[in-house]
């Protein structure tokens, strides 16, 4: 597996996945699958704004994983903190590729100066949030009910991540 930053080839590859949890799971509370010019739209997006979309890829450059991180809230006083999402294909979790994404978007984050990092994940995905509490996230509230999928309500954890000890935001590196 190597980590990269992901290129237009990818769009396909990261669609299938993004599709998949739509479909499958409580990671995308969202219903509707998408296209792959909605994909390629969002990676412009992000690039465009100076943000990372990394991708996991396998023997061949299959895409076995994708992440990346934006805006927390459009507001200025919110522009050192980042949210991030992490995405494993299917068939593939549970090999340390969601770990070895989180730590490259880590650093990531770090390098362009961000002081928190954020993850809102459903309450019930207990993979996720032990993988976030394994990299030093702290749960730091829980929302319930906030969101609904497949005919019921769901409760949104959320995580962060300290990256600096800045004291202050104007405060050197």
């Amino acid at each position: 597996m190597h980590i990269r930053d992901a290129l237009a080839a990818d769009i396909e590859g990261i669609t299938a996945i993004y599709n998949h949890a739509v479909a499958h799971t409580n990671a995308i509370w969202i219903e509707r699958q998408v296209d792959a010019a909605n994909r390629a739209a969002w990676h412009a997006d992000r690039l465009r704004q100076g943000y990372p979309v990394l991708v996991a890829v396998g023997e061949g450059g299959a895409v076995l994983g994708y992440a990346s991180f934006g805006d927390w809230r459009p507001f200025d006083g919110y522009s050192h903190t980042v949210e991030h999402s992490i995405y494993v294909r299917h068939d593939v979790r549970g090999q340390g590729i969601g770990e070895a994404l989180m730590l490259t978007l880590i650093l990531r984050a770090k390098a362009l100066g961000k002081h928190v990092m954020v993850g809102g994940i459903d309450s019930e995905n207990v993979a996720s949030i032990r993988l976030h509490k394994k990299l030093g996230f702290a749960e730091v509230g829980l929302l319930p009910q906030v969101g609904m999928k497949f005919g019921k309500w769901l409760d949104l954890a959320f995580l962060q991540l300290v990256l600096d000890d800045r004291a202050t935001p104007d405060a050197p590196l």
